[in-house]
């Protein structure tokens, strides 16, 4: 079992100590242990939740729908059809904007080739 310090799980998740801390203090982390001087200790289901919570900041969702379904999770079996139609939302919304980054990309990728054709 993995206990780390805050600056440990900062540098682990690529999450800061301070969002770390705003994470716990909304919710979307339960309290986590603390040792005997009274410093945060991340334990290894903590690292996978930030980690998971990384990933869907990373993709855009509202901090308001990650505290949803973190709620939803703390409520347990039943909430799994919630949870699945929460998550497909994002994944609807994820597909979009990686469809509109290859539009941009192509485009990006069109100029380079033109730029390489005209100094070749």
């Amino acid at each position: 079992m993995t206990n780390l310090s805050i600056a440990a799980t900062a540098e682990r998740t690529g999450v800061s100590a301070h969002t770390l801390r705003y994470y716990e203090r909304i919710g979307l982390i339960d309290p986590v242990d603390r040792d005997e001087g009274g410093r945060r200790i991340y334990s290894d289901a903590d690292l996978a939740r930030v980690d998971f919570l990384r990933k869907l900041r990373s993709t855009g969702m509202p901090i308001t729908r990650m505290q949803e379904y973190v709620e939803l999770v703390r409520r347990g079996p039943g909430t799994e059809p919630a949870r699945l139609a929460l998550l497909e939302q994002h994944r609807r919304h994820v597909l979009h904007d990686l469809e509109h980054l290859n539009d941009c990309l192509g485009a990006i990728n069109f100029k380079i080739d033109r730029y390489r054709g005209s100094t070749a």
